[in-house]
């Protein structure tokens, strides 16, 4: 593994939030296989609003599922779906406003943080919406 495949790592993963209290990771996979090879699905559903972050194995296929599936009605709720904030990455994608909502959330589990993947990305998204205020 080479030391660009962080750079790319974050380019294939997307954030999905907004979604129904019942959500498993096997219901998640099925709304973004047709996008491409799924290679992670990290479900957060223990405390809060449900939300997770899936890898893709090719960028692509992750820009592709943001603009299929960013306001998909699924079971009644509107998910929200978009590339995550800060960290570098995705360039000018996930440029919508509202970033604060998701780095508030992703801060309020980091004590959940279990995978190195998971804990550097929310410590990336941590640094982003402690520099906004």
């Amino acid at each position: 593994m080479s030391g660009g495949s962080s750079a790319n790592r974050n380019e294939c993963r997307i954030y999905v939030g907004n979604l129904p209290p019942d959500i498993r990771t096997k219901d998640i996979q099925d709304l973004f296989y047709k996008f491409g090879k799924v290679t992670f699905v990290d479900l957060k559903n223990r405390k809060g609003p449900p939300f997770a972050f899936v890898e893709f194995e090719d960028p692509r296929d992750a820009d592709d599922a943001v603009r299929a599936r960013d306001g998909y009605d699924y079971d009644g709720y509107r998910l929200r779906v978009e590339f995550p904030r800060g960290g570098g990455g995705g360039g000018g994608r996930g440029s919508r406003g509202g970033g604060d909502r998701i780095s508030r959330t992703i801060c309020v589990r980091q004590g959940m943080c279990a995978l190195r993947t998971h804990s550097r990305m929310v410590q990336e998204l941590w640094s982003s919406y402690v520099m906004r205020t």
